[in-house]
């Protein structure tokens, strides 16, 4: 058994309101953590801003054993521009298939399978299935060359090939884990400004051998191992690279991290709390203004 598992995959997203309606009643997640902050994250968790922001997260279950979702929201910023660098995420979930006949969302079907858009513009593909784990399955990302983009994630990151063709692969640290699946594109990807990123735990002993790896394979290093503090919680110590294709992927030491990413009961109540101080849609408005397109 891999002594690495996947995490979290890194949305911006620029209304929270409708973002929460959406991961409520739509897919059928819970919020499992919310947290506010009155400046940037070290490791620019929620991209290249300094101002106010806040991440909640959100999926089927505990973190411990679920793959989940970070929703990062920067205060003044209303929408971010796609690109082509993710794909999408895939989910088994009768109780989200059915929530789908009736959302309000356009709804693309394609058999036991329907595709939406979450009100930011991300998509999620429901099969009316139930699995016996967690109903996430894998998280598609874009490449521009689907064999160098597995060498990378085999030989420097420790995943294991599932499933290769043509233009797709299905990669992963365990047959429990959710997966990655890699998409050949067939052009350099676009990360625009609504780039994401993917995070993996490991032992934190781990961590400084991920580093110096990823070095001495001339590998994009974007913050060198760092120990980043939440009061009051864990300090964890992270180190985030780049794919060939710029993909952002963050590895967090596994001990700390468990410790930090205990549910919290009222993340509920926190995120709601949150949204209703949100004056900024009402401060634009009056000033004749709308938000900011990052």
């Amino acid at each position: 058994m891999s002594t690495r598992r996947a995490l979290h995959f890194v949305f911006k997203v620029g209304n929270r309101t409708e973002t929460a309606k959406f991961y409520r009643d739509v897919l059928g997640m819970k919020f499992l953590r919310h947290e506010e902050f009155e400046k940037g994250c070290e490791a620019a968790c929620n991209g290249p801003y300094d101002g106010k922001w806040s991440k909640s997260m959100v999926g089927y279950g505990p973190e411990d054993n679920h793959f989940v979702v970070e929703l990062t929201y920067n205060y003044g910023i209303g929408t971010y521009r796609l690109g082509t660098d993710f794909r999408g995420i895939n989910i088994s979930s009768k109780e989200a298939f059915k929530n789908l006949s009736n959302c309000g969302y356009a709804v693309s079907v394609d058999g036991g399978r329907q595709e939406v858009k979450s009100p930011d513009g991300y998509s999620f593909t429901v099969e009316d299935t139930d699995s016996q784990g967690d109903p996430v399955q894998s998280v598609c990302l874009g490449c521009s060359d689907l064999s160098k983009s597995v060498d990378f994630w085999t030989q420097l990151c420790g995943m294991k090939v599932y499933k290769q063709e043509n233009k797709l692969a299905l990669l992963g640290f365990d047959d429990t884990q959710c997966k990655l699946e890699l998409q050949d594109i067939g052009t350099s990807v676009d990360h625009a400004t609504a780039y994401g990123r993917i995070a993996f735990s490991c032992p934190r002993t781990e961590l400084p051998d991920i580093e110096k790896k990823m070095k001495d394979a001339g590998q994009t290093i974007l913050t060198p191992l760092i120990s980043l503090d939440t009061p009051g919680k864990a300090t964890v110590e992270v180190v985030i690279v780049a794919d060939p294709d710029g993909h952002e992927i963050c590895f967090v030491g596994d001990e700390a991290f468990r410790e930090l990413s205990q549910v919290d009961d009222k993340a509920d109540e926190l995120l709601d709390q949150g949204i209703a101080a949100d004056k900024s849609d009402e401060w634009f408005k009056k000033k004749g203004l709308t938000k900011g397109t990052a």
